[in-house]
């Protein structure tokens, strides 16, 4: 069983997916040609929705913490979005990730998902249209990566 506390996710994702959740899931449009940088300490949730984005027709680039994504950003890597939990461990959450990350690449779209809404990171810098609370479904993970893709949102 994973460490993780949000191992709602895991579970959600590992069991069949309903008819109805994957009719919702196919009726949004995905495009295969965007990268997402997805930041993830645990290694099974990480697989797991890793697995589920790739199944949208996204390419992932998977990173374990904040100093490892940015370690990737620094890079000629081509990125489109950083998908990352508003709270992780080794010092660097979502927010400071994120700043660190936008001077490097100013044009990078950020979405950000955590099990506790109620965080005192989620006043540093996101905007509920950014946050994507745990645990989701397939599509809701796939219509907010769209319209934070499309810059639907602020």
């Amino acid at each position: 069983m994973s460490r993780c506390p949000f191992c709602a996710i895991v579970c959600k994702t590992l069991r069949p997916v309903s008819l109805a959740s994957t009719v919702k899931a196919m009726e949004v449009p995905s495009h295969g040609d965007e990268t997402i940088l997805m930041v993830e300490d645990d290694e099974l949730v990480l697989m797991s929705v890793q697995s589920l984005i790739e199944s949208l027709g996204y390419r992932v680039v998977p990173a374990r913490d904040g100093l490892d994504a940015l370690e990737i950003l620094r890079h000629d890597t081509p990125i489109d979005l950083l998908f990352t939990d508003v709270v992780m461990p080794g010092g660097m959450h979502g927010p400071e990730l994120a700043a660190e990350a936008r001077r490097l690449r100013p044009e990078l779209k950020v979405l950000y998902t955590s099990g506790y809404p109620g965080s005192e990171y989620c006043g540093e810098g996101l905007t509920a249209h950014q946050l994507l609370s745990k645990p989701y479904e397939a599509y809701e993970l796939a219509a907010k990566l769209r319209e934070i893709l499309e810059g639907r949102s602020a």
